[in-house]
Protein backbone atom coordinates (compact mmCIF):
# COMPACT_ATOMS: atom_id res chain seq x y z
CA UNK A 1 0.00 0.00 0.00
CA UNK A 2 2.94 2.18 0.53
CA UNK A 3 3.86 1.99 -2.80
CA UNK A 4 1.02 2.49 -4.19
CA UNK A 5 0.91 5.82 -2.24
CA UNK A 6 4.11 6.77 -3.21
CA UNK A 7 3.86 6.15 -6.94
CA UNK A 8 0.62 7.71 -6.83
CA UNK A 9 2.10 11.02 -5.02
CA UNK A 10 5.00 10.76 -7.76
CA UNK A 11 3.04 10.87 -10.40
CA UNK A 12 0.98 13.75 -9.24
CA UNK A 13 4.08 15.64 -8.55
CA UNK A 14 5.60 14.44 -12.13
CA UNK A 15 1.94 16.05 -13.74
CA UNK A 16 2.57 19.60 -11.38
CA UNK A 17 5.88 19.78 -12.62
CA UNK A 18 5.08 18.73 -16.37
CA UNK A 19 2.16 21.53 -15.80
CA UNK A 20 4.53 23.85 -14.26
CA UNK A 21 7.08 23.53 -17.60
CA UNK A 22 4.51 23.73 -19.97
CA UNK A 23 3.13 27.09 -18.73
CA UNK A 24 6.91 28.28 -18.22
CA UNK A 25 7.40 27.43 -22.13
CA UNK A 26 3.94 29.41 -22.90
CA UNK A 27 5.00 32.07 -20.87
CA UNK A 28 8.50 32.46 -22.30
CA UNK A 29 6.80 31.88 -26.03
CA UNK A 30 4.55 34.63 -25.32
CA UNK A 31 6.66 37.34 -23.79
CA UNK A 32 9.62 37.09 -26.30
CA UNK A 33 6.77 37.61 -29.25
CA UNK A 34 5.62 40.49 -27.02
CA UNK A 35 9.04 41.79 -26.56
CA UNK A 36 10.43 40.85 -29.62
CA UNK A 37 7.64 42.13 -31.84
CA UNK A 38 6.87 45.03 -29.58
CA UNK A 39 6.03 48.06 -32.16
CA UNK A 40 8.04 51.33 -31.97
CA UNK A 41 7.66 52.38 -35.58
CA UNK A 42 4.71 52.95 -37.76
CA UNK A 43 4.11 54.65 -41.27
CA UNK A 44 0.82 55.12 -42.92
CA UNK A 45 -0.06 55.11 -46.38
CA UNK A 46 -3.74 55.74 -48.81
CA UNK A 47 -4.59 58.66 -46.19
CA UNK A 48 -5.59 61.61 -47.28
CA UNK A 49 -9.09 62.18 -44.96
CA UNK A 50 -7.14 61.82 -41.73
CA UNK A 51 -4.18 62.92 -40.20
CA UNK A 52 -1.11 60.07 -39.66
CA UNK A 53 -1.39 60.40 -36.39
CA UNK A 54 -5.69 59.92 -36.27
CA UNK A 55 -5.07 56.97 -38.12
CA UNK A 56 -3.15 55.25 -35.49
CA UNK A 57 -5.20 56.62 -32.53
CA UNK A 58 -7.86 54.75 -34.21
CA UNK A 59 -6.01 51.28 -35.07
CA UNK A 60 -3.78 51.55 -31.59
CA UNK A 61 -6.74 51.15 -29.46
CA UNK A 62 -5.22 48.92 -26.58
CA UNK A 63 -2.06 47.30 -24.83
CA UNK A 64 -1.93 44.30 -26.93
CA UNK A 65 -2.74 46.60 -30.21
CA UNK A 66 1.12 47.54 -29.99
CA UNK A 67 2.06 44.25 -31.23
CA UNK A 68 2.83 43.44 -34.75
CA UNK A 69 1.43 40.04 -34.75
CA UNK A 70 -1.37 40.85 -33.39
CA UNK A 71 -2.20 43.73 -35.52
CA UNK A 72 -1.44 41.51 -38.41
CA UNK A 73 -4.31 39.52 -37.59
CA UNK A 74 -6.42 42.00 -36.58
CA UNK A 75 -6.12 44.19 -39.43
CA UNK A 76 -5.96 41.62 -42.23
CA UNK A 77 -8.44 43.62 -44.93
CA UNK A 78 -10.74 44.67 -42.06
CA UNK A 79 -14.08 46.29 -43.06
CA UNK A 80 -14.14 49.55 -41.33
CA UNK A 81 -17.81 50.29 -40.28
CA UNK A 82 -17.93 53.07 -37.86
CA UNK A 83 -15.32 55.65 -39.23
CA UNK A 84 -16.45 58.12 -42.11
CA UNK A 85 -14.40 57.90 -45.50
CA UNK A 86 -12.73 54.54 -44.59
CA UNK A 87 -14.11 51.35 -46.42
CA UNK A 88 -11.47 49.23 -44.79
CA UNK A 89 -7.57 49.36 -43.58
CA UNK A 90 -4.67 46.39 -43.12
CA UNK A 91 -1.53 46.35 -41.31
CA UNK A 92 1.58 44.74 -42.66
CA UNK A 93 4.73 43.71 -40.90
CA UNK A 94 7.30 45.04 -42.52
CA UNK A 95 10.08 44.09 -39.64
CA UNK A 96 9.66 42.89 -36.30
CA UNK A 97 9.48 46.64 -35.01
CA UNK A 98 8.02 48.25 -37.50
CA UNK A 99 4.18 47.76 -39.14
CA UNK A 100 2.44 49.81 -42.36
CA UNK A 101 -0.97 50.20 -41.76
CA UNK A 102 -2.41 50.28 -45.56
CA UNK A 103 -6.02 52.92 -45.48
CA UNK A 104 -8.17 52.24 -48.26
CA UNK A 105 -10.62 55.23 -48.78
CA UNK A 106 -14.44 55.67 -49.81
CA UNK A 107 -14.17 56.75 -53.34
CA UNK A 108 -15.82 60.24 -52.54
CA UNK A 109 -16.81 62.64 -55.39
CA UNK A 110 -18.33 65.37 -54.14
CA UNK A 111 -20.62 66.55 -51.14
CA UNK A 112 -24.23 68.46 -51.22
CA UNK A 113 -25.66 70.52 -48.11
CA UNK A 114 -28.99 69.34 -46.44
CA UNK A 115 -30.95 70.17 -43.75
CA UNK A 116 -27.49 71.54 -42.19
CA UNK A 117 -25.61 68.64 -42.78
CA UNK A 118 -23.05 67.41 -45.08
CA UNK A 119 -23.98 64.23 -47.48
CA UNK A 120 -20.76 62.63 -49.42
CA UNK A 121 -21.29 61.06 -52.06
CA UNK A 122 -19.78 58.18 -53.97
CA UNK A 123 -19.60 58.26 -57.96
CA UNK A 124 -22.73 56.30 -58.37
CA UNK A 125 -24.58 59.09 -56.12
CA UNK A 126 -24.63 56.83 -52.85
CA UNK A 127 -24.49 58.74 -50.13
CA UNK A 128 -21.40 56.94 -47.95
CA UNK A 129 -21.23 59.44 -45.13
CA UNK A 130 -23.30 62.40 -43.40
CA UNK A 131 -20.83 64.84 -41.43
CA UNK A 132 -20.75 68.06 -39.44
CA UNK A 133 -17.62 68.63 -40.90
CA UNK A 134 -16.30 69.99 -44.44
CA UNK A 135 -13.23 67.64 -45.61
CA UNK A 136 -10.86 69.14 -47.56
CA UNK A 137 -10.12 68.12 -51.09
CA UNK A 138 -14.10 67.08 -51.57
CA UNK A 139 -15.96 69.71 -53.82
CA UNK A 140 -19.04 71.12 -52.76
CA UNK A 141 -21.91 70.38 -55.79
CA UNK A 142 -25.03 72.92 -56.29
CA UNK A 143 -27.93 72.66 -58.38
CA UNK A 144 -28.42 69.07 -57.96
CA UNK A 145 -32.71 68.56 -57.39
CA UNK A 146 -33.46 66.05 -54.64
CA UNK A 147 -37.00 66.18 -51.83
CA UNK A 148 -34.74 63.95 -49.64
CA UNK A 149 -31.37 61.90 -48.38
CA UNK A 150 -30.86 58.41 -47.37
CA UNK A 151 -27.68 57.33 -45.78
CA UNK A 152 -25.95 54.29 -48.12
CA UNK A 153 -28.86 54.80 -50.87
CA UNK A 154 -28.85 57.01 -53.80
CA UNK A 155 -29.24 60.47 -53.67
CA UNK A 156 -32.41 60.93 -55.75
CA UNK A 157 -32.15 62.90 -58.91
CA UNK A 158 -33.43 63.25 -62.42
CA UNK A 159 -29.93 62.39 -64.13
CA UNK A 160 -27.93 59.82 -62.44
CA UNK A 161 -25.42 60.15 -64.93
CA UNK A 162 -24.69 63.84 -63.56
CA UNK A 163 -23.00 61.71 -60.99
CA UNK A 164 -20.19 60.18 -63.61
CA UNK A 165 -19.81 64.02 -64.82
CA UNK A 166 -19.18 65.14 -61.37
CA UNK A 167 -16.28 62.10 -60.90
CA UNK A 168 -14.81 63.31 -64.12
CA UNK A 169 -14.34 66.75 -63.03
CA UNK A 170 -13.64 66.17 -59.67
CA UNK A 171 -10.47 63.90 -60.93
CA UNK A 172 -9.13 66.04 -63.86
CA UNK A 173 -9.40 68.71 -60.85
CA UNK A 174 -6.92 66.73 -58.99
CA UNK A 175 -4.98 65.58 -61.93
CA UNK A 176 -3.96 69.41 -62.15
CA UNK A 177 -3.68 70.07 -58.63
CA UNK A 178 -6.85 72.39 -58.51
CA UNK A 179 -8.68 73.39 -55.92
CA UNK A 180 -12.95 74.69 -56.74
CA UNK A 181 -14.69 76.12 -54.40
CA UNK A 182 -17.94 74.74 -55.92
CA UNK A 183 -19.03 72.31 -58.28
CA UNK A 184 -22.13 74.56 -59.85
CA UNK A 185 -25.25 72.79 -62.22
CA UNK A 186 -28.16 74.73 -63.63
CA UNK A 187 -31.11 73.40 -64.58
CA UNK A 188 -30.08 72.07 -68.78
CA UNK A 189 -27.00 70.08 -66.92
CA UNK A 190 -24.39 73.07 -67.57
CA UNK A 191 -21.62 73.38 -65.59
CA UNK A 192 -19.68 76.45 -63.56
CA UNK A 193 -16.50 76.11 -61.43
CA UNK A 194 -16.43 78.71 -58.64
CA UNK A 195 -12.49 80.20 -57.63
CA UNK A 196 -13.35 83.19 -55.35
CA UNK A 197 -15.00 85.74 -56.87
CA UNK A 198 -13.92 84.28 -60.42
CA UNK A 199 -16.37 81.84 -62.55
CA UNK A 200 -15.38 79.38 -64.98
CA UNK A 201 -18.32 78.22 -67.18
CA UNK A 202 -17.67 74.97 -68.81
CA UNK A 203 -21.18 74.53 -70.02
CA UNK A 204 -21.75 70.70 -70.78
CA UNK A 205 -19.24 68.02 -70.29
CA UNK A 206 -18.29 67.65 -73.79
CA UNK A 207 -14.79 68.23 -73.95
CA UNK A 208 -14.66 68.06 -70.29
CA UNK A 209 -10.67 66.98 -70.22
CA UNK A 210 -9.93 69.58 -72.92
CA UNK A 211 -11.98 72.18 -71.10
CA UNK A 212 -10.07 71.93 -67.75
CA UNK A 213 -6.87 71.41 -69.12
CA UNK A 214 -7.15 74.99 -71.24
CA UNK A 215 -8.58 76.18 -68.04
CA UNK A 216 -5.71 74.94 -65.20
CA UNK A 217 -3.61 77.00 -67.94
CA UNK A 218 -5.78 80.28 -67.84
CA UNK A 219 -6.50 80.05 -64.16
CA UNK A 220 -3.09 81.92 -62.69
CA UNK A 221 -4.29 84.83 -65.03
CA UNK A 222 -8.05 85.49 -62.80
CA UNK A 223 -6.28 86.30 -59.67
CA UNK A 224 -7.44 89.09 -58.02
CA UNK A 225 -10.62 89.12 -60.68
CA UNK A 226 -13.98 89.19 -60.49
CA UNK A 227 -16.14 87.88 -63.54
CA UNK A 228 -16.55 84.90 -65.46
CA UNK A 229 -14.16 82.90 -67.89
CA UNK A 230 -16.74 81.27 -70.88
CA UNK A 231 -15.75 78.39 -72.49
CA UNK A 232 -18.69 76.86 -73.24
CA UNK A 233 -18.74 76.59 -76.66
CA UNK A 234 -14.97 74.99 -76.83
CA UNK A 235 -15.35 72.25 -79.54
CA UNK A 236 -11.78 70.77 -79.30
CA UNK A 237 -10.15 73.59 -81.21
CA UNK A 238 -7.60 76.69 -80.55
CA UNK A 239 -10.55 79.35 -79.77
CA UNK A 240 -9.94 82.82 -77.64
CA UNK A 241 -12.22 82.85 -74.62
CA UNK A 242 -14.43 85.50 -73.60
CA UNK A 243 -14.16 86.51 -70.11
CA UNK A 244 -17.02 88.65 -68.74
CA UNK A 245 -15.63 90.90 -66.07
CA UNK A 246 -18.09 92.06 -63.16
CA UNK A 247 -19.42 95.47 -62.98
CA UNK A 248 -17.96 97.57 -59.75
CA UNK A 249 -20.67 98.00 -56.91
CA UNK A 250 -19.20 101.58 -57.04
CA UNK A 251 -19.66 101.92 -60.75
CA UNK A 252 -23.45 100.27 -60.47
CA UNK A 253 -24.22 102.83 -57.49
CA UNK A 254 -22.74 105.66 -59.72
CA UNK A 255 -24.96 104.44 -62.91
CA UNK A 256 -28.14 104.35 -61.07
CA UNK A 257 -27.14 107.99 -59.56
CA UNK A 258 -26.67 109.00 -62.53
CA UNK A 259 -30.38 107.54 -63.91
CA UNK A 260 -32.01 109.06 -61.21
CA UNK A 261 -30.69 112.39 -61.91
CA UNK A 262 -32.09 111.98 -64.82
CA UNK A 263 -35.80 111.39 -63.90
CA UNK A 264 -35.77 113.78 -60.90
CA UNK A 265 -34.82 117.65 -62.51
CA UNK A 266 -32.30 119.11 -59.37
CA UNK A 267 -35.78 121.43 -58.72
CA UNK A 268 -37.28 118.62 -57.48
CA UNK A 269 -40.21 119.87 -60.13
CA UNK A 270 -41.33 118.70 -63.19
CA UNK A 271 -40.37 120.53 -66.35
CA UNK A 272 -42.17 123.18 -67.53
CA UNK A 273 -42.60 123.65 -71.39
CA UNK A 274 -40.82 126.62 -72.82
CA UNK A 275 -42.62 130.09 -72.45
CA UNK A 276 -44.35 129.55 -69.70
Amino acid sequence: MRLVSVWRNNRAIRILVAVVAAMAVVFAVLFFLWDHYSVNSVTVTGNSHYTDDEIKDMVFTGPYSYNSLVLSVMYRNKTIKDIPFIEKMDVDIVNANSVRINVFEKAVAGYVEYLGHYMYFDKDGIVVESSNRIMEGIPFVTGLSFDHVVLHEPLPVKKSSVFMTILSVTQLLGKYDIETDRIAFDSEGRITLYFGNARVSLGTDDYIDEKINEMHLLLPKLQGYSGTLHMENYVGEEVNFSFDKDKDPNEISEEEDAEESEEDPEDGGEEKPAGE
